[in-house]
């Protein structure tokens, strides 16, 4: 990286932010990005992941500090919680605002690889 030009990484941080202030309501903290990444990645990998299966990652949080990212998600509308088949456990699915989110992202990344 030199003195007058910013790695892609740092365009691509800078356009993130820009995508941050275009939804202020819709900012995610670190453990809510990741629980994101989890349950879009399990959706296009055509996996199931239910609520319990988050909530015991214990390298990201508590089951508590979970359960209310869990609920954030919900509440910002990334995320839809479904019954499963017995009805006891809930299946989290990514909804059209989280892949649009994704996309998003991924247009970011592309706009600032092209700026090499």
């Amino acid at each position: 990286m030199t003195a007058n030009k910013p790695s892609s990484y740092l365009r691509f941080l800078n356009l993130i932010d820009v995508l941050d202030r275009i939804n202020p309501g819709k900012k995610l903290d670190s453990i809510e990005e990741s629980l994101l990444d989890k349950i879009v990645l399990s959706s296009v990998a055509k996996e199931s992941i239910l609520v319990g299966d988050l909530i015991s990652l214990a390298d990201l949080g508590s089951q508590a500090t979970l359960h209310g990212r869990l609920k954030n998600l919900s509440a910002m509308g990334y995320i839809k919680m479904a019954a499963n088949e017995d009805g006891r456990k809930k299946q989290v699915l990514p909804t059209k605002a989280a892949l649009k989110r994704y996309d998003e992202i991924s247009r970011c990344l592309e706009k600032a690889a092209k700026l090499l």
